[in-house]
């Protein structure tokens, strides 16, 4: 009888340390969290790698799992039905995801200003943006890139009406090359870098110098629910990438190899040709509540958004 009731005290016993933690982890283990990209993985991203990489995330009680963005994938509807505790996103898709009720925040900037830009030949008709009026740009077809286009011609004194938009896809740099078209848009951060690289001369008209507020692009996200059930989770999250990007800041190098080391296709040429056009724009810093209403009224008044975005409510300004 005695033996009996022993057993049963040790069963119940271990049944209720498995229950603490909810997940029947040790206590003081590193919580489990996932993390979707944007894109994927390129030297915008070193912060992140490096973080893992140097024990920043484990230093927070984090085992981060980096996931890698599929054709498909949906990072704002994977966020709100829980399927990753964190995702990056355009700073564009956070305001549609707010204005669609997904109860979704945004938490830190990755990059502290726009990426998009206008590029153009330089042995080209266009030496400003303005100039495209009358002469023909590649697009990918994205809502954003008429808008690109069209608030850099206007803020310049040029007609976007009188500009010809033609859909190249994600071929800029071939479509440039082969002088398909005087223009295109892209990044100038990768498809500015990789020309340059291959050797083909350009403009690069960057959209913050041209109408547009220096808005941070890419936004480290979790849901309304993580923040409020976790916060700790939260603010570890955010306390360890900010030492990241620090790090990529003071150590770049480092930051490449800790990028590189986990992504094992990547050249490295391309991504520290990459870095180095980033480095300045990585610099890890809160949200400017002034400039992130200057870009919501800009989004609004483009079509990008229906209505300018609540900011103090999709951004935790905070943090």
């Amino acid at each position: 009888m005695n033996r009996a009731v022993a057993l049963l005290a040790a069963a119940l016993l271990l049944a209720g340390l498995a229950g603490c933690g909810g997940s029947g982890a040790e206590p003081g283990a590193p919580k489990g969290a996932t993390l979707v990209l944007d894109f994927t993985p390129n030297a915008v991203h070193s912060g992140i790698y490096a973080a893992e990489a140097e024990g920043f995330y484990e230093d927070a009680g984090i085992d981060l799992h980096v996931q890698v963005p599929g054709e498909s994938t949906d990072a704002p509807k994977l966020l709100a039905a829980g399927r990753t505790d964190f995702a990056i996103l355009d700073i564009t898709d956070l305001g549609i995801a707010d204005e669609n009720g997904l109860e979704l925040v945004g938490l830190m900037p990755i990059v502290q200003r726009p990426l998009a830009a206008i590029l153009a030949r330089r042995d080209g008709p266009v030496k400003r943006p303005r100039d495209l009026d009358g002469h023909s740009v590649g697009v990918t077809g994205l809502p954003s890139d008429t808008a690109v286009v069209d608030s850099e011609v206007s803020a310049d004194g040029g007609d976007p009406a009188g500009v010809e938009e033609i859909t190249i896809g994600f071929n800029a740099v071939a479509s440039l090359a082969a002088g398909r078209v005087d223009a295109a848009t892209g990044f100038w951060n990768a498809e500015a870098v990789e020309a340059e690289r291959q050797g083909i001369p350009l403009r690069v008209f960057k959209v913050d110098e041209f109408g547009a507020p220096s808005y941070p692009e890419l936004i480290l996200t979790t849901t309304r629910k993580e923040l409020k059930q976790d916060p700790e989770l939260v603010q570890g999250m955010v306390e360890a990438t900010t030492r990241g990007y620090e790090f990529t800041e003071s150590q770049p190098q480092s930051a490449l190899d800790d990028l590189l080391t986990a992504n094992k296709s990547l050249e490295r040429g391309d991504q520290a040709a990459q870095l180095k056009a980033l480095l300045p724009a990585l610099k890890p810093e809160p949200f400017d509540e002034g400039v992130l209403k200057e870009w919501s009224a800009r989004a609004s008044a483009h079509g990008l958004l229906p209505e300018p975005a609540d900011v103090k409510g999709t951004f935790d300004l905070a943090g």
